[in-house]
């Protein structure tokens, strides 16, 4: 009906006129005609509201009742004026909303971003926009919450699918055909899908940091069970690959590399048993490398006698009688030497990954989305797959589950194995291990990489040597100078402020989030203190200083993943354990992506406000009547234990220092932070939990040099060094721990 409607007038008569007009105008054909914003009509509705309250005259009234009784007037009227309380209960509803948008949802969603719950911001951000679409306060708020780059397919129009990274079982939801532009989504971690009728399925990790690019391959074009690392598509570029953690990496060569296919999962028992039936370990064409051991060739046939299993026959160390554990034909391959993964790679027409390689597909600097969903578990290995952690190549399992071969050398006689196992600290995803390419550790695996160009003559495949700080020809600095680099780490003993922000008990101990004033900045810190319930006060305290995986993980609410398995037994021997959370890590992440050292003024200002962290901390301590200020110890583990040779010279309140998996940094640093000059002025009694096989640490060029320079008097010094890499036996650690703090803070009744 294009004509305007009956004056409302002719219906009904001795109405407001206000209203006349507010109906009249709502039900105008023209748009332009009508109003343009609720908050019109919403105020029009109100003066209404006021003229009617005004008293009605008795003829008014009854001459509105006699033509209300009219059918002609009755029907259409009581139809408007249902339409009309429809419309004011939902304009009386819109305008709550609005104001819960503005009241309550804007302060909310910058609370959690503050929090950094973002996909919860961004989820409650969608549910305002609908009341305040063109809020100038919201519009600020988006590019915090949410990306909207391009999602492009080579070719277009696949389904694009996404679903939240973590959990990993959350639902998939369908966006659209590609390309995909001006969309928004959440700026957290997905998965998206990639399907087309007659090209291979892809998945890929996202972490928001810029547009995403997927090239589609034709069905039976792809290599079965592998993913294409897209180089250009890569969150890190081509090159240079850097390794967190060593330095050679940070000043390895830009190496031009293509794209290149790698497995999506490890190699299983039941495709290494493929092998080891077809005759691999008696086909000499397969063992393409010189069997060098103590720097001196082997025969072949004396190197296959190295490779076998616990019943003397050719498999893997793990296997028995040539067969894999029952049950375990999906879990990945262990107990392998390097030779043996590079026989197999060349039996199933592939290679073993470069370094280069390994780390492009791995995207460790991803590390804090990817371990939660990775098997660092401590129990075993687990069937590929089953843990949800994805790079954003699309392989899973390249951190934890068990390490893996690359091809490049380290030094003569050691390979690189890279991604850290299920019994490793989580941080060691971050880091290179070297071993003999003759180790068959349970937890060595790989697996495969196929290239268009030959890895063996390029630049990747060159080795990586370690070039280790000399300290042996290092002195320290005289104890005048010294004493100018420690003012350096002195602060004004100000009011901590103190505040206990929550209490949490459990069967063995209560845990407290307490909240107290920085040593700078205006800042305050957060920590975490665990009090035994199986103890009575004062209680012993040990103040826990982590590895380097804090700083790049930006939560502590659970703790348990690789930390609390560091201190829990401190815990139940009856001491209580303070976590602080020091400058650049969980909550209090500022940008730094790494404990390593340089030579940088950032790096040194890091440094001491660690060690103010620590004295802080301490402060807090003392302040409590539960505590014992008298029994205080220091535990750190790898990052945390390098810092014990630095932070106890300058915090001596300590009686008891444990260090575990220590050593002297290689990488070169300002002198009023290296540990050289710092180690001699340590003097609390110490005890020290080695590797020999730890390539963060060397033994040789950082362990022993550090050990020997520590000023602790001989007969309080302990160190243990374990046939391991850069992690130690947890029973081990248990019973070394309580031992030196039952010596030298004494026994908990």
């Amino acid at each position: 009906d294009r004509e305007e409607p009956i004056p409302l007038q002719e219906l009904v008569s001795d109405l407001p006129i206000g209203l006349y007009q507010l109906i009249r105008r709502c039900l105008r054909k023209r748009p332009e005609g009508r109003y343009s914003r609720m908050l019109e009509i919403e105020q029009e509705l109100r003066d209404c509201y006021e003229l009617a309250a005004e008293p009605v005259s008795g003829i008014h009234l009854r001459a509105l009742v006699r033509q209300c009784q009219r059918p002609r007037v009755a029907i259409p009227a009581l139809i408007m004026l249902l339409a009309l309380a429809s419309l004011v209960l939902w304009l009386i509803h819109f305008s709550s909303r609005v104001r819960w948008a503005r009241e309550q949802a804007l302060p909310e969603i910058a609370r959690l971003i503050e929090n950094e719950r973002v996909g919860d911001a961004y989820a409650l951000a969608l549910q305002a926009e609908r009341y305040i679409p063109h809020d100038p306060t919201l519009a600020k708020i988006w590019p915090d919450i949410s990306w909207s780059d391009p999602i492009i397919t080579s070719p277009p129009g696949a389904s694009v699918y996404r679903r939240n990274y973590n959990p990993p079982n959350s639902q998939w939801e369908l966006i659209g055909l590609s390309p995909v532009k001006g969309r928004r989504f959440p700026l957290t971690d997905s998965v998206w899908r990639f399907e087309l009728k007659g090209f291979v399925t892809i998945e890929r990790a996202a972490f928001p940091s810029g547009p995403i690019k997927v090239t589609m391959d034709r069905d039976g074009q792809a290599p079965a069970g592998m993913v294409q690392v897209e180089l250009a598509a890569s969150p890190s570029g081509t090159s240079p690959v850097r390794l967190y953690g060593l330095p050679s990496f940070e000043a390895s060569p830009a190496v031009p590399l293509s794209n290149f296919w790698i497995d999506k999962f490890e190699v299983t028992n039941a495709e290494f048993k493929r092998f080891v039936d077809a005759g691999g370990y008696e086909r000499q064409e397969f063992w393409k490398h010189e069997f060098l051991k103590n720097g001196r060739s082997i025969s072949w046939a004396k190197a296959m006698k190295l490779f076998q299993d616990k019943t003397g026959r050719a498999g893997p160390a793990s296997w028995i009688q040539g067969e894999y554990p029952a049950g375990q034909a999906e879990f990945p391959v262990g107990g392998v030497s390097w030779f043996e993964a590079a026989a197999y790679a060349e039996f199933a027409g592939k290679s073993i990954p470069t370094v280069y390689h390994w780390i492009a597909a791995a995207s460790p600097s991803d590390g804090s989305s990817i371990i939660p969903v990775s098997n660092f578990s401590g129990v075993s290995s687990a069937p590929v797959g089953s843990y949800h952690g994805m790079s954003w190549s699309g392989a899973l399992d390249m951190a934890g589950n068990v390490k893996e071969w690359v091809l490049n050398e380290e030094s003569p006689g050691k390979r690189y194995i890279l991604g850290g196992a299920w019994n490793e600290p989580i941080y060691m995803f971050y880091n290179a291990d070297a071993r003999s390419p003759f180790e068959r550790s349970d937890n060595f695996g790989f697996r495969c990489a196929k290239y268009s160009l030959d890895m063996e003559s390029s630049k990747a495949a060159d080795p990586i040597v370690n070039q280790a700080r000399n300290y042996a020809l290092e002195r320290p600095v005289s104890n005048k100078l010294f004493q100018v680099y420690k003012s350096f780490y002195s602060y004004d003993k100000t009011p901590l402020n103190a505040v206990v922000e929550t209490s949490l008990q459990t069967d063995d101990w209560t845990k407290e989030k307490i909240t107290f004033a920085a040593a700078y900045g205006n800042e305050r810190m957060m920590a975490y203190l665990y009090i035994p319930r199986k103890a009575t006060p004062p209680f012993q305290a040990v103040v826990y200083f982590p590895g380097g995986g804090a700083i790049r993980t930006r939560s502590s609410a659970n703790l348990s993943l690789g930390y609390l398995d560091d201190f829990d037994f401190i815990i139940k021997s009856g001491r209580a354990v303070m976590f602080p959370l020091y400058k650049a890590t969980f909550e209090r992440g500022d940008g730094v992506t790494n404990a390593w050292p340089n030579t940088s003024i950032s790096y040194r200002d890091h440094v001491i406000a660690w060690s103010k962290d620590l004295g802080r901390s301490v402060d807090y301590l003392v302040s409590r009547p539960d505590i014992d200020g008298n029994k205080l110890a220091y535990e750190g583990y790898s990052w945390g234990a390098s810092m014990g040779s630095l932070l106890p010279a300058i915090e001596n309140r300590f009686k008891a220092i444990i260090l575990i998996a220590p050593g002297f940094y290689l990488q070169p640093r300002l002198p009023e932070v290296d540990q050289l000059n710092f180690a001699p002025r340590v003097k609390a009694p110490l005890l020290m939990l080695n590797g020999r096989f730890d390539s963060i640490f060397p033994t040789a060029s950082s362990q022993e040099p550090m050990y020997r320079l520590l000023g602790t008097p001989t007969e309080d010094k302990r160190r243990v060094v374990y046939d391991t890499g850069h992690d130690i036996p947890r029973t081990e650690i248990i019973k070394e721990s309580l031992n030196w703090l039952d010596r030298y803070l004494g026994p908990v009744k």
